[in-house]
């Protein structure tokens, strides 16, 4: 048994397996997506 999958057993070290580290996840996405439909129609207008 190596190192890493002692630490992997012990609990997802990045958080993404929790509710709260999803939800950011989505949160981020979501205002990412905003920001660039925002820029894509500023981009058209020109």
């Amino acid at each position: 048994m190596s190192a890493t999958t002692g630490t992997l057993a012990q609990g997802d070290p990045t958080g993404m397996s929790s509710t709260v580290g999803q939800v950011v996840v989505v949160l981020v996405l979501l205002a990412s997506l905003a920001l660039l439909l925002r820029w894509w129609i500023q981009q058209r207008k020109r």
